[in-house]
C-alpha cells in the first residue's frame, strides 16, 4: 500500500518535472532568515517529511537578509520547474507590500501558493515588577502613567509593532513604540524593567514566563495559546476587537505547473498530520495549517485587508 501512495503521487509530480522526480537533483527550500529560528526549524522538518513522502532530496537554504526580501527575490528569479521552494512568515508576502514603497517583488503575480504551514501568536508581557495582574490592570495603570507608558517590539514594520498599534487604538491608550533589533534584546529589556510591556510572539515569552522572570498578560489568538494555557486571551479579558495571528506559508515561483504545486501541496498536508509534526510544533506554539493552495491565497487576501488600515494609519513607511 505504501509503494502504491509512493508510486501514485510520482506519477503526479513527474509530469511537471520531467526527469526530476527520477533523479537526485534537489529541490531547494529557502528561509529568508538565519538557521536556529523557529522558521528554520520548521523548514527543516517539513524538507525531512517532504522528502521521505515524494522520495525527492530538499535541503533548505538559508538566505538570511532585509527582513525575508532576499530569499523573496531568489524565489522570484528562480526556475518555475519545481527546484524552488520558499518558506516564510506573513511579513514578506503582506506586510512588506505595506509598509515599502519599492519592492522587487509583487506576492501576487511573481509568487505561486503551495500552502499554509501554520499560524502563531504574539503575546503581550511585562516586567513582573510591575503592579498590574492582568491586561485591563496595565491599561489603566498606562492611562494613568503616560509617560511611562511604552511597548516595545522585535523591529520596526513588524506584525509586533502593529499589533501594539492595534492596542493602543482600541484601548483608547496613548503608548509610545519602542523597537528593538530583535527578540532578545526585547526580553532583555523586559527583563531590566526598561519597557512596561514588550509584544513578541508566544515562543519568545513562553519560557520566561514559566520560569517567573517576566509576565505574559494576554496572548492575541482567538483561543489560548497551547504553549500558555493558564494565559487569557485579549478576547477573554474584554478586548474582543483585539485579535490577530501570524502565519508561516510556503510558496514556489509563478508558472509552477500546476500538478507540481499539487503533489507539494498534498505532501505537505501529510506533513503537518503527522502526530510528531505536530508536538515539534507544540513546543514552537505553532498550530498546523493546511488546506489548498486556493486556500492560502483567500488567508494571504484576508491578512492584507486586516493589517493595511492598521499600518496606514500609523503612517510608517519602512524606506
Amino acid at each position: 500500500m505504501m509503494l502504491r501512495r509512493t508510486l501514485l503521487c510520482l506519477a503526479v509530480v513527474a509530469p511537471a518535472f520531467g526527469a526530476l522526480a527520477q533523479t537526485d537533483k534537489t529541490v531547494r527550500i529557502l528561509v529568508g532568515f538565519p538557521p536556529g529560528g523557529s522558521l528554520d526549524t520548521v523548514a527543516r522538518l517539513l524538507a525531512e517529511k517532504m522528502r521521505d513522502e515524494l522520495k525527492i532530496n530538499f535541503v533548505v537554504d538559508n538566505k538570511p537578509g532585509a527582513g525575508g526580501r532576499v530569499a523573496a527575490d531568489m524565489l522570484k528569479n528562480a526556475p518555475a520547474d519545481g527546484s524552488t521552494l520558499m518558506v516564510t512568515p506573513v511579513v514578506v508576502p503582506v506586510l512588506a507590500p505595506l509598509v515599502f514603497s519599492k519592492l522587487n517583488y509583487n506576492p501576487s503575480t511573481d509568487f505561486a501558493p503551495v500552502g499554509h504551514i501554520g499560524n502563531f501568536d504574539f503575546a503581550f508581557t511585562v516586567p513582573v515588577v510591575l503592579p498590574v495582574k492582568n491586561v485591563n490592570e496595565w491599561l489603566a495603570w498606562a492611562k494613568a502613567n503616560p509617560g511611562k507608558a511604552n511597548y516595545g517590539s522585535p523591529s520596526a514594520g513588524s506584525l509586533p509593532h502593529f499589533f501594539g498599534e492595534m492596542l493602543s487604538r482600541e484601548a483608547k491608550a496613548d503608548l509610545v513604540h519602542v523597537p528593538f533589533s530583535g527578540g532578545a534584546p526585547l526580553m532583555n529589556a523586559l527583563l531590566g524593567n526598561q519597557v512596561s510591556a514588550g509584544i513578541d510572539v508566544v515562543f519568545e515569552a513562553s519560557e520566561s514566563h514559566r520560569t517567573g522572570k517576566v509576565r505574559v498578560l494576554a496572548t492575541s489568538g482567538e483561543k489560548r495559546s497551547t504553549a500558555l494555557p493558564d494565559v487569557p486571551t485579549f478576547k477573554e479579558s474584554g478586548h474582543p476587537q483585539i485579535t490577530a495571528s501570524g502565519w508561516f506559508a510556503m510558496y514556489a515561483p509563478a508558472k509552477t505547473p500546476e500538478a507540481t504545486i499539487t503533489a507539494y501541496n498534498r505532501a505537505l498536508a501529510k506533513a503537518l498530520a503527522q502526530p510528531d509534526v505536530i508536538e515539534r510544533f507544540a513546543k514552537l506554539a505553532l498550530e498546523p495549517g493546511g488546506g489548498t493552495p486556493a486556500d492560502l491565497v483567500r488567508l494571504q487576501d484576508s491578512s492584507t485587508a486586516r493589517w493595511a488600515p492598521i499600518v496606514k494609519a500609523t503612517g510608517f513607511r519602512a524606506d
